[in-house]
């Protein structure tokens, strides 16, 4: 569900109810809230940016089938003032904006009564997210993000809600729009039943600390190249060992902090 009041889209025609085909941003307004669905809230200037790609395929399957929940906070609802202003100058000066504490307090406040959990803020100063955090979100009945814009969030309302920052990676983005689609993508695919084969998450990369394995497929013969002969022999024996060696090689040569990680956990 949205903040947003959902608008009625049903027609009648003749004895029968037609129901359109939903578009993603749709799927957002025509939920009632399921108890056992793993809830996403984000807090955001942009809420028409959702539910974006995760509208999309196995992600925008699983939303449809009630399998996890996607709602917005438009932030510029609590806005002070004619223009609904969420930000002010920097104390002590400096460039650009910061996202107000009263303002996005009164958001927070909003979510949390709605659905109580973790607060997360998408930050690049913060804990680099991984398939392990995906893992931690996944097991939680839902989250709440809180996507800043400028030059961030008033420390004072980090500290008073405990909220945790994590980081996308090593850069910065013109807000945590983006950042928190890709977190949801990596989260709500570890959910039971999201994905049509449970074991395909078993030996991606990261899933065990190392990166995945190169992969093949039909036709054998492509422009010359043929795929390893290992993987053709049925012998799943030397197959799963030829993955593993590879997954090692890939991991060592383009992510030797990955591997020594893993080293160290042998």
């Amino acid at each position: 569900m949205s903040d947003q009041n959902p608008s009625k889209h049903t027609k009648s025609h003749g004895r029968k109810t037609m129901r359109p085909t939903l578009k993603p941003r749709e799927l957002m307004t025509h939920q009632p809230d399921l108890a056992r669905a793993w809830q996403a809230q984000v807090i955001t200037l942009f809420p028409g940016a959702f539910p974006g790609v995760l509208g999309e395929s196995l992600t925008g399957k699983a939303h449809k089938e009630g399998k996890w929940q996607l709602s917005t906070v438009d932030l510029r609802i609590f806005g002070e003032g004619k223009h609904r202003n969420v930000d002010d100058t920097p104390a002590g000066g400096g460039a650009g904006m910061v996202m107000r504490p009263d303002v996005m307090g009164h958001a927070i406040e909003h979510a949390l009564r709605r659905a109580p959990g973790p607060l997360v803020y998408l930050s690049p100063r913060g804990k680099r997210f991984d398939q392990q955090m995906a893992r931690d979100w996944a097991e939680l009945p839902g989250i709440t993000m809180i996507c800043g814009r400028f030059e961030g969030v008033d420390q004072r309302v980090l500290d008073h809600y405990n909220i945790a920052e994590v980081s996308l990676g090593d850069f910065v983005l013109t807000g945590g729009e983006i950042a928190a689609q890709a977190m949801l993508d990596a989260t709500v695919r570890l959910l039971p039943g999201v994905l049509g084969n449970a074991e395909s998450t078993v030996d991606e990369s990261h899933s065990d600390g190392l990166l995945e394995h190169p992969q093949y497929t039909r036709p054998a013969d492509w422009e010359g190249h043929e795929i390893p002969p290992v993987l053709m022999s049925g012998h799943h024996g030397k197959i799963a060992e030829w993955r593993r060696e590879k997954s090692e090689e890939l991991t060592q040569q383009r992510r030797p902090d990955l591997w020594a990680k893993h080293k160290d956990q042998e």
